[in-house]
């Protein structure tokens, strides 16, 4: 070999380590055992763990009865390896949508005492979900993977990758994963951007059919209304109730009805709202009463 040749490839080798230390060091495997639930980090391609979730008890959660024993059942018969949906939480806002996914996935956990883990990916890093899903198909147990307030505008192509993943591609979706979302809107995409696909496409029906079968890899379809009064009034007592919060029931009905009135509104996050204004007001802690 000339001297030229062996130079050259002393000097590509040199190249090649100094790339190699320029390159950004691979995420360490998630551990698993440190935390109930996870964070995904798309930029970085690990899961952070989160030590104490914000996440109130299933029991105070009133209103959506129906639906919560749904999600629940899901839930568990996914814990418990037998066939289960991905599951579109949609509808109004406040209602506790995001607060029932929690709320399940610690019940499940409790009851079943399955080793089932909670993983929250930001809407921005949909785009990352097959990544994830790969990651998480060679991990040990069980994994909701969760997605809040899930919606895609006018040009956003990201919808793609949500689809891809649901359906899996050839392989399916893994057995060990299963996708929850919570949207204010059925089919995720506003309706002028399915109007413009219909308006502009050389085949409208085709191209309509593709955004709205988005929502159609959700197996089950759970939908979150706005509450009636005596709806809100029960979410109300029950948080006063859980609380300890000494009030006169007259009083309370008066009080929370008036506070919604001013907001405009009646949910379960107005009815939160005014239980975290009524225990500062009577100068107390909003810990569970024993």
């Amino acid at each position: 070999m000339s001297d030229a040749v062996t130079t050259l490839n002393e000097k590509l080798d040199r190249l090649i380590a100094a790339m190699d230390r320029l390159a950004p060091p691979e995420p360490p495997a998630p551990d698993f055992e440190t935390a109930d639930c996870f964070i995904w980090d798309a930029g970085i391609g690990s899961l952070a763990p989160v030590p104490v979730v914000n996440r109130v008890d299933i029991g105070l959660i009133h209103g959506v009865d129906r639906v919560r024993d749904i999600l629940i059942d899901n839930t568990r018969r996914f814990a418990e390896g037998l066939p289960a949906n991905n599951v579109l939480l949609w509808g109004a806002r406040g209602m506790g949508k995001s607060s029932l996914v929690k709320a399940s996935h610690a019940e499940v956990g409790r009851t079943t005492g399955a080793k089932l883990k909670l993983i929250e990916i930001h809407r921005e890093d949909i785009d990352a979900l097959p990544r994830l899903m790969q990651m998480l198909k060679q991990a040990p147990g069980r994994f909701i993977v969760f997605c809040d307030d899930l919606s895609f505008d006018q040009d956003d192509t990201s919808y793609k990758s949500l689809k891809a993943a649901l359906d899996g591609g050839v392989e399916g979706r893994p057995d060990n994963v299963i996708f929850y979302a919570t949207s204010n809107r059925r089919h995720l995409l506003p309706r002028d951007m399915i109007e413009n696909e219909r308006s502009t496409a050389i085949n409208p029906s085709e191209a309509v059919e593709e955004k709205v079968s988005l929502s159609d890899r959700f197996g089950l379809w759970l939908g979150f209304h706005k509450c009636s009064q005596d709806e809100y009034l029960e979410m109300v007592r029950g948080y006063a109730t859980h609380f300890g919060l000494d009030v006169d029931e007259e009083e309370l009905r008066r009080d929370s009805l008036e506070w919604a009135t001013t907001r405009g509104a009646r949910s379960g996050r107005v009815a939160w709202q005014y239980i975290n204004d009524l225990a500062g007001r009577l100068g107390k802690r909003l810990e569970a009463a024993g």
